[in-house]
């Protein structure tokens, strides 16, 4: 799958939750592995901070990123929009501190995306696979983040508050094709108790019954309530019953569970790599998701690269019948077993490495040690498979080395390893030559890396 971004720009504007202030933001394209950016454009030359989790700066009421003195807050709709739209690469242009509430949801985005559409770029997405489960737990909160494996990215989350009104709820988003009709317009909340204390911290001065679900769940007397009315600078209002006090209803019975659910996609989007996996989120927050945003983060910055998925249940795309029709080795140097994964770029073959290769009778007798040319050749033999299985009469073709540069080996492979052979082309083929990066893997780690220019040529 290829890197996704805007085909065009497109602007929206509104006041800030927190702020209060009239807010534009501009999205604009941008160019193969950028990510995401926020560039306060109000601000002497222009800062631009990236959106990832270590620079969140601040999690009260919403996700604050900054750099030195520069602050832009509540990116996580925006963030949520992007990411479910399968968007890699995106500048945000902003002239204030914060992102315009809109009606608190990420409805105003998701349209804005449709309307403009997406352009394919040439760099590969680069997902982040999940393949063990991950979890954080926040004793203090009851807080805990599961990040389980799963072939697709989705999310699932349970809230839980101590309130009549907004008791246990629960939401979930089997794929992110179906984030407009099931989270996208779910909007932000707040409980009247809350909204003095709020406002006497400096927040929600943008905040009203049109961007927020107000949720009334414990009596207090009108003057209290016309109090409120006036901090918040609108009408008053007389309030009768506990519930919720929006002139606007409910949009599911479930919305802030599913308004959770979308914070919980906006602050996973700081990972800055597409996900797969499934996430289930109990009592989240913007802090703990910002905490195991950082843990996975730490992860995806320490990961070179990951090591392919095998199934060995799986039939092979290419067995090794196969593989002797495009190669011209045979035993005792024919060195991959069999083909996992293959389109025009990349190619995942595997190696069972056995106590019976001919090589370990001298290299070594007592400490048997697969050579490292010959993990380099195994490469090779990969690459060869990738660039000849595309041609009309592959076995009138052969490939030969030209160079091997930057090859670096970190672990022994020894009997009963599986190599793992995953190799890409670094460019397009041109004039018979491919230049390829390989590496080579045993279980998660890898033990080879290499790369190296073949020429493709046809036999005499």
């Amino acid at each position: 799958m290829k890197q996704l971004t805007l085909k065009s720009p497109f602007t929206l504007s509104g006041k800030g939750l927190h702020s209060g202030k009239d807010i534009t933001a501009v999205f604009q394209p941008a160019p193969d592995n950028h990510g995401y950016k926020f560039k306060r454009v109000d601000l002497e030359g222009q800062p631009v901070i990236d959106a990832v989790a270590e620079n969140v700066v601040d999690t009260t009421r919403g996700t604050v990123i900054g750099k030195n003195e520069v602050r832009i807050s509540t990116i996580e709709h925006a963030l949520a929009a992007l990411y479910a739209a399968g968007v890699d690469n995106c500048l945000i242009e902003v002239n204030g501190p914060e992102m315009p509430i809109l009606d608190g949801s990420a409805i105003r985005y998701v349209e804005e995306l449709e309307r403009v559409g997406l352009e394919e770029q040439k760099a590969e997405k680069d997902f982040y696979i999940i393949k063990e489960k991950i979890r954080y737990a926040d004793e203090t909160t009851g807080s805990v983040i599961t990040f389980y494996p799963d072939d697709n990215f989705s999310v699932e989350v349970m809230v839980e508050y101590d309130s009549k009104v907004l008791p246990n709820q629960f939401a979930m988003l089997d794929d992110l094709s179906e984030f407009k009709q099931e989270v996208a317009s779910a909007r932000t909340f707040v409980f009247v108790r809350e909204i003095e204390a709020l406002l006497k911290h400096g927040l929600i001065k943008g905040g009203d019954i049109d961007n927020a679900i107000v949720i009334y769940d414990e009596p207090i007397g009108q003057a209290q309530i016309d109090y409120l009315c006036d901090l918040l600078n609108v009408p008053h209002m007389q309030v009768s019953q506990l519930g919720y006090i929006n002139p606007t209803p409910l949009k599911w019975d479930n919305e802030p569970a599913r308004h959770k659910l979308m914070d919980v996609i906006g602050d996973l989007a700081l990972i800055g790599r597409p996900l797969k996996g499934r996430v289930v989120a109990v009592r989240p927050g913007h802090t703990v998701n910002n905490k195991f945003t950082r843990m996975i983060r730490k992860e995806v910055r320490h990961t070179e690269i990951q090591s392919p998925i095998y199934n060995p249940n799986l039939e092979p795309i290419i067995d090794v019948n196969g593989i002797k029709r495009l190669l011209p080795h045979r035993y005792p140097f024919l060195l991959i077993d069999k083909v996992i994964e293959i389109d025009k770029k990349h190619c995942v073959a595997v190696k069972n490495v056995t106590v019976n290769e001919p090589f370990f009778q001298g290299h070594f007798p007592q400490e048997p040690v697969m050579p490292g040319v010959l993990q380099v050749e195994a490469m090779a033999q990969a690459a060869g498979v990738l660039v000849l299985n595309y041609l009309d009469e592959p076995e009138k073709y052969s490939t030969y080395f030209l160079k091997i540069d930057n090859v670096k080996f970190r672990q022994k492979v020894v009997p009963g390893n599986t190599l793992l052979l995953n190799v890409s082309l670094m460019t397009e083929i041109r004039r018979g030559c491919a230049v390829v990066k390989g590496y080579a893997f045993v279980g998660e780690k890898i033990v080879c890396e290499a790369e190296f220019m073949a020429q493709i040529i046809k036999n005499k």
